[in-house]
């Protein structure tokens, strides 16, 4: 499914949550305004390495971001397999790739169409905002 955020057309495998599209696109859009800080939404990840890699986004706290060589060194593995696999995320936003920042920036996004990597910064900075207030 196709979901908007600002200006950014995001792809979401509504596959793999456990809410309807409707459902999502509503918690997508309170979160984008602040009226909400986190998902309720039951995701499953894939058993493979792409669902190891999302488990480990999905438990970074709002706020708060990891690099793609931290993620690797908790899976034993590659910064670059982690950030691959973050490429693969089917359901960004919900499950926070954007939470996973290169050791010297933001690294890279696939989260929307368009220009990612200011999507990307847009997320980050809403949720260190919302972490200040």
């Amino acid at each position: 499914m196709q979901t908007e955020m600002w200006d950014w057309q995001v792809e979401i495998d509504e596959s793999l949550v456990s809410a309807s599209p409707d459902e999502i696109r509503a918690q997508i859009a309170e979160y984008e305004r602040s009226d909400r800080d986190e998902f309720d939404l039951e995701v499953e990840f894939p058993e493979s390495f792409t669902g190891q890699v999302m488990a480990a986004m999905a438990e970074i706290p709002r706020g708060e971001t990891r690099t793609y060589g931290d993620i690797a060194e908790t899976l034993d593995t590659a910064a670059i397999a982690v950030g691959q696999a973050c490429g693969r995320n089917p359901v960004p936003v919900v499950v926070p790739c954007h939470r996973i920042v290169a050791a010297d920036g933001l690294g890279g996004y696939s989260g929307g169409k368009g220009d990612r990597l200011t999507l990307k910064k847009r997320l980050l900075d809403l949720e260190s905002e919302s972490e200040s207030r």
